[in-house]
């Protein structure tokens, strides 16, 4: 087993997690399996709980596991499936010695940081590590090992010595270290100093790394390069230029400019591993296919604007699976994409009274897209500028997909402006509002008291009803049976209301194995207007577009139709 390890200094959010994807798409394309796990310093046991305006996203996992967004930048870039054990956070790891010394495992030993924490964390990555993410079911050949934070940070402190101990304990022909750096542009001019101070508390704490990651606005210079690698003691063909590119599919073929693979073989002796001719086969194709995708994206012309209807807008990341699904699916329809923001709280009748710039300015860009998304979410605040914002979709034959709280506000809508049942809300909404009115209701299955980890989670099958060839949405997963997909829930639509719903027109044209529970709903009388239970985001690769958002953005193109016919935009693959 091969071992790449991703940290960074200087700043957090500097990027490592689009550099750790993209070193591993490029070890794919040499037909390597690579998988990846992310270190996540903080004491939560998983992202679950936190608040996407602090966090962002909160991505879910086949396996139901609540983890970092960066997890699913290894999933889209990849095409694998983890496990919540390759997200590690401090508080598992706690968790895990705490057990283990409360069961009397460490026979009656001081249990310390060192060795007790540290051995335990380099075992997790070594038994994590050999988990198969691909369908082959074959153990990986290298793995990806994103440090979150920033080098330095006290936190952090105990995963850098595991690290540290770690490189000698599977020796150094396989481990490297890529180290993410800053290279900030003051008065037009590129200063390596925080470099050299990063790589300097680097050395200190024992790592050294052989490759350094230069982030930077601008194409790095080569003075710059010749002095980071001087003052930082590596040759300049270990300095890695990122620079800001249109969109960040195009860093693996940046990288792949500067030879980080070259370096790479040679560090790790990756040609010891004697691949076999499929593997490299496939390898050569995954990269013709990449670069064909994100090269076409480039030169398209024709713009598709989606309106991303939520409540936290003011934090981007907050949706980054919405964005990046819709990016894939933009890049396939081969057009240029432009996310239009607009807060949901905005859109309320509340709003036209206390503020009306904001208030009319939202209408404006809602009015002015070409299709509509309204994404998951939790609370109450913004719920009535969705419904508008449904209700505007539905009315006016404006292509809309509902994501999770999205199904249940257009199921809102319509039972409160078809059926009408003036007011209904959501039991998440108003815990006490009658339930044979409610439009949404609790599941009567999930924890109402305890919050972490209790939700309807990960993977399960949607069971499409007879008689629903008609649908779009079927027609874009190959006309299945059956579709798989992520949940993230707790509410779901109120079973007593569905037989009244759908003679009025809206369709639930799939539902669980049970055929209780309300999966998808379309409306077969509009362009395309959708809802589902499930995050279909959660399995969007940039290769193969989630359905119901590929579906969305073709819908807004006016291409719909043709991009159904087109049976190679269904394509899966399988490496």
């Amino acid at each position: 087993m091969k071992y790449v390890v991703v940290s960074g200094g200087v700043i957090s959010g500097i990027g490592k997690g689009v550099l750790a994807s993209s070193t591993g798409l490029l070890l794919k394309t040499l037909g390597l399996r690579v998988t990846s796990i992310k270190i996540d310093p903080y004491m939560n046991i998983d992202a679950g709980t936190m608040s996407p305006l602090e966090h962002g996203e909160c991505f879910v996992l086949n396996d139901g596991g609540e983890v970092d967004l960066d997890l699913g930048n290894y999933e889209r870039y990849l095409n694998i499936t983890l496990t919540r054990d390759h997200n590690i956070t401090t508080g598992k790891v706690y968790s895990k010695v705490i057990e283990k010394e409360r069961n009397g495992d460490y026979l009656g030993k001081t249990v310390q940081v060192v060795p007790h924490l540290t051995n335990a964390i380099q075992d997790w990555i070594e038994r994590v590590a050999r988990i198969p993410v691909d369908k082959s079911g074959q153990q990986p050949d290298v793995c990806i090992i994103e440090l979150g934070g920033t080098v330095g940070d006290i936190e952090s402190a105990p995963f850098v010595e595991a690290l540290r101990q770690f490189q000698f304990r599977v020796e150094r022909d396989n481990f490297a270290l890529i180290h993410v750096s800053l290279v900030p542009v003051i008065h037009g001019e590129q200063k390596t100093k925080p470099t050299q101070a990063a790589i300097k508390d680097l050395r200190s704490l024992g790592l050294s790394p052989d490759m350094i990651a230069c982030r930077c606005s601008s194409t790095l210079d080569t003075a710059t390069v010749e002095k980071i690698a001087m003052f930082c003691h590596v040759g300049p063909e270990q300095v890695l230029a990122v620079h800001d590119v249109n969109s960040t599919y195009h860093v693996p073929l940046l990288l792949r400019e500067q030879k980080q693979m070259d370096f790479l073989t040679d560090r790790l002796k990756l040609k010891s591993l004697n691949l076999s001719s499929e593997m490299k086969t496939k390898g050569a194709e995954l990269l013709s296919r990449w670069s064909s995708v994100t090269t076409s994206h480039d030169r398209s012309f024709e713009t598709v604007s989606i309106a991303i209807v939520g409540k936290y807008t003011n934090l981007h990341d907050s949706y980054l699976s919405v964005i990046k699904a819709l990016e894939h699916s933009a890049m396939r329809c081969e057009r240029k994409l432009e996310i239009v923001w607009v807060e949901s709280s905005n859109l309320g009748p509340d709003s036209q009274e206390t503020n009306k710039a904001d208030f009319h300015k939202a209408w404006h860009s809602l009015c002015c897209a070409d299709g509509i998304l309204v994404p998951g979410g939790f609370g109450s605040r913004g719920i009535e500028g969705m419904v508008l914002a449904a209700k505007w979709a539905r009315e006016n034959n404006i292509p809309y997909l509902g994501i999770c709280l999205g199904l249940q506000i257009a199921v809102m809508d319509f039972v409160r402006h078809v059926l009408g049942i003036e007011g209904s809300n959501s039991q998440e909404s108003d815990p006490e509002y009658p339930e044979e009115k409610a439009s949404v209701v609790y599941m009567p299955d999930v924890d109402q008291e305890k919050l972490g980890g209790t939700m309807r989670l990960g993977l399960h099958s949607t069971h499409f009803k007879e008689g629903t060839e008609w649908s779009s949405l079927r027609k874009l997963y190959g006309g299945a049976n059956i579709v798989n997909e992520r949940h993230r829930h707790r509410y779901e639509v109120n079973p007593k209301l569905v037989d009244d719903i759908e003679a009025k027109g809206l369709q639930f044209i799939g539902r669980d194995e049970s055929g209780n529970r309300m999966e998808i709903l379309e409306l077969q009388s509009h362009p395309y207007f959708v809802g589902t239970q499930y995050h279909p985001e959660y399995l969007s690769k940039v290769l193969d577009p989630s359905k119901p958002i590929l579906g969305l953005v073709a819908a807004a193109s006016g291409i719909l139709s043709d991009v159904i016919e087109n049976k190679s935009q269904l394509y899966e693959g399988d490496f």
